[in-house]
C-alpha cells in the first residue's frame, strides 16, 4: 500500500444509525438491507450481499449476488471485501440493535479485522466499539463518560489507565467475569490504558441523535 491510507465505511441492516456518517475520503460498502436507511444519508459507492431484505434495486447496482443460505453475514463480506482492497482502517455503522446475534457476530468481525492489522470501530446509536490488544491504547473523550474495558476472547491483562475514575494497575480481567463494566471519564480531552496481553473491548457510552 506504499503507506497510503484507505478508508472503508461498511455499512449494516441493523439498527438506522441516527448521526451523520463522514465518508467523504472513504469507500462506502453498503450490505442489502442497509440500503433503505443510508440511500439517502451518505453516498455509497459498492452495494454488497444476497439480498433477501430488500425490496428494491440498490443504486449502484450489485456486482454480484450473493446466495441468501451461506456460511459468512453479508457485514463479514463486506469486512473481506475492504480487506481485499487494501483498507487501512474501517468504521462500521448499523451493526447495533435488532438482532444480538448479528450484534455479537459484529464484535467478532472487529477480531477479523485487528488481526489482519487493520483499525476498525462499531459505532451504534449508544457507544463505540473498539478492540484492542498489546500497547498503549488512547480514546479522546469528554469528562463523565461512561466506558467498559471487557476482556475478548480470553483473560486480559491490563498494566495502569490514566483517567479513569476507577483506576486498574496490574489487574487481570477475567473472562467470565464483568469487572471492567461501567468505569467513568474524570476529564475532557482522553483516557488511556495499557494492555500487556489478551485483547480488551473498549466501549465508550455516547447517545447519538
Amino acid at each position: 500500500m506504499n503507506g497510503e491510507k484507505k478508508s472503508f465505511v461498511i455499512l449494516l441492516n441493523g439498527e438506522p444509525y441516527k448521526g451523520k456518517i463522514p465518508a467523504e475520503e472513504a469507500c462506502v460498502i453498503c450490505c442489502d438491507g442497509a440500503y433503505s436507511w443510508a440511500k439517502d444519508k451518505v453516498r455509497i459507492d459498492e452495494n454488497l450481499g444476497d439480498f433477501d431484505s430488500l425490496a428494491e434495486t440498490p443504486v449502484p447496482a450489485p456486482r454480484m449476488r450473493f446466495p441468501s443460505e451461506k456460511n459468512e453475514t453479508d457485514g463479514e463480506l463486506a469486512v473481506d471485501r475492504a480487506l481485499g482492497m487494501g483498507a487501512t482502517d474501517i468504521v462500521i455503522y448499523g451493526g447495533g440493535g435488532g438482532r444480538e446475534d448479528h450484534f455479537l457476530g459484529n464484535l467478532h468481525l472487529l477480531y477479523k479485522a485487528k488481526k489482519a492489522g487493520v483499525f476498525a470501530v462499531l459505532r451504534t446509536n449508544g457507544a463505540q466499539i473498539v478492540l484492542c490488544d498489546t500497547g498503549e491504547q488512547t480514546f479522546p473523550c469528554k469528562e463523565g463518560q461512561t466506558v467498559s474495558l471487557l476482556p475478548f476472547g480470553g483473560d486480559a491483562h491490563i498494566m495502569g489507565t490514566d483517567g479513569l475514575k476507577y483506576p486498574m494497575g496490574d489487574l487481570w480481567l477475567r473472562y467470565g467475569s464483568t469487572r471492567g463494566v461501567s468505569n467513568l471519564t474524570t476529564k475532557d480531552g482522553s483516557f488511556s490504558f495499557r494492555v500487556s496481553g489478551g485483547s480488551v473491548l473498549v466501549i465508550i457510552n455516547e447517545e447519538v441523535t
